[in-house]
């Protein structure tokens, strides 16, 4: 209970360390991401979790602000990737061609590239590249996303259908070493 406010957004972060204590990342139920962290293994991995903002408070300077909350904590910690799935609403895949297709031309490169489980996958690619109206697809992400896609996180290779939570998910990778170095001067420099 908050005695100076209203609790308007949340985020579950999920340590590696923790996550392989206790049956691992939520993430691994959807994404094949065991290959990754084993290609990476001096790297500490941080699982951004489900986030929920009262709807009237989905803005830019909300997410900022839970942004400085998780960057807070990446820098407490020693984290080196953030990963996670990421939403858009409805499980019907016809109603964000625009943005998937969008989202494929974001997919990770070699060394970071996740596939969804085979059950799960989803293909996000409808639409050819050159056809794809940026405008219109940036329009229909959520700003989550869009934050995500700013910072310059990569994209995973498939979507997954989650009914139980009404959405179709992607995953989300973001080393700390790709994020754009002008959002540091706003967040604080990352750990050496």
């Amino acid at each position: 209970m908050l005695d100076d406010g209203e609790l308007i957004g949340t985020y579950r972060l999920l340590r590696q360390e923790v996550a392989d204590a206790h049956g691992g990342f939520y993430t691994q139920g959807e994404f094949d991401i065991a290959p990754l962290i084993r290609q990476h293994p001096r790297l500490r991995f941080l699982e951004l979790g489900r986030s929920c903002v009262l709807r009237p408070f989905r803005t830019k300077p909300v997410v900022e602000l839970l942004w400085q909350g998780i960057w807070n904590y990446v820098r407490a910690h020693d984290m080196h990737v953030m990963l996670g799935c990421a939403s858009l609403e409805g499980t019907d895949p016809a109603a964000h061609v625009m943005a998937l297709s969008f989202l494929a031309q974001s997919a990770a490169p070699p060394e970071w590239r996740v596939r969804a489980l085979p059950e799960h996958a989803i293909d996000m690619r409808h639409i050819a590249p050159e056809q794809i109206d940026q405008r219109r697809a940036l329009k229909d992400l959520p700003p989550l996303i869009k934050g995500y896609l700013r910072l310059g996180c990569f994209i995973g290779e498939d979507a997954v259908i989650d009914h139980q939570f009404n959405t179709i998910d992607v995953l989300i990778i973001l080393p700390v070493s790709a994020i754009n170095p002008r959002y540091f001067a706003h967040f604080g420099q990352p750990n050496d």
